[in-house]
C-alpha cells in the first residue's frame, strides 16, 4: 500500500523543493496567523508556482471567517484547504463550492466523541486526526483510536517524526500522514535531511507490509 504523505509548514523555495524531490503527495502552507511556520498569501504563491501538477497544495487555516479562507486561498494558488477549528458543516460545503477540497482537521478524541450523524454531516474530502495543539509536535493516546478506527480513509498527524512514524503507521494504520514539526531542525525551520529520513521511513513500513492494516 502507498501511504499519502503531507509535509506541512513550508515557508522556504527550498524546503519545497526538498518535499518534492522525497516524492510526497502533497505539501502544505500556514495561513492562519500565530505560528512560527505562518506565510502570507504572496510568500505561498510563490512556492506554489514551484510545485509540479502532480503533488497537492494545501492551504491550511485554523478559525477563520469562510471569506478570509477563500480569499486567501484563491491569492495563493492551492487546490486544497485544510480547515483547523469550529467550522460547521455548512462551511466545509461553502469551501467545496467554491471548487476546492477540503481537509476537516481535528483532535483524535473530539472525533471519537463525535456520533455517526455528525461526522456524516460535514462531507469533507479527507480526515485528519491530530493532536490537540496542531502544530506542536504533540502525540496522542492512539489506543482508543485502535480500538475504533476511523471506517473512512484518514491521515494521521501530530508528534509524527522519522523515528516513530514508521512504528506509528503499523500500530494505527492510517491511508495517509501529515507533518511539520518533526521534519525541522528548530521551530518554524525545515531540515532536508529529516524530509528525506521521515519519506523514507514511510516507504519502509509500506514495503513491510504495514502489520496495523
Amino acid at each position: 500500500m502507498h501511504t499519502w504523505i503531507k509535509i506541512c509548514g513550508l515557508s522556504t523555495p527550498e524546503s519545497v523543493d526538498a518535499a518534492v524531490a522525497a516524492s510526497v503527495d502533497a505539501v502544505g502552507f500556514v495561513l492562519a496567523a500565530g505560528s512560527p511556520r505562518t506565510v502570507d498569501a504572496r510568500t505561498a504563491a510563490h512556492l506554489v508556482d514551484g510545485v509540479p501538477p502532480t503533488v497537492e497544495t494545501v492551504g491550511v487555516f485554523r478559525g477563520q471567517p469562510v471569506a478570509e479562507v477563500l480569499e486567501l486561498a484563491r491569492a495563493s494558488g492551492v487546490t486544497t484547504v485544510q480547515l483547523h477549528g469550529d467550522e460547521t458543516p455548512a462551511d466545509v460545503a461553502d469551501v467545496r463550492a467554491a471548487g476546492f477540497r477540503v481537509v476537516r482537521a481535528v483532535s483524535a478524541a473530539a472525533y471519537l466523541a463525535e456520533d455517526d450523524e455528525r461526522r456524516a454531516a460535514y462531507g469533507e474530502d479527507a480526515l485528519l486526526l491530530d493532536a490537540v495543539e496542531p502544530g506542536a509536535g504533540a502525540t496522542f493516546d492512539g489506543g482508543p483510536l485502535r480500538a475504533s478506527p476511523p471506517t473512512r480513509d484518514w491521515v494521521l498527524a501530530g508528534g509524527l517524526t522519522p523515528e516513530n512514524v514508521a512504528s506509528l503507521v503499523g500500530q494505527l494504520g492510517p491511508d495517509g500522514v501529515d507533518v511539520s514539526s518533526g521534519v525541522e531542525s528548530a521551530r518554524g525551520v525545515k531540515d532536508v535531511g529529516r524530509i528525506r529520513a521521515f519519506v523514507a521511513a514511510v516507504r519502509e513500513a509500506d514495503g513491510n507490509g504495514r502489520a496495523g492494516r
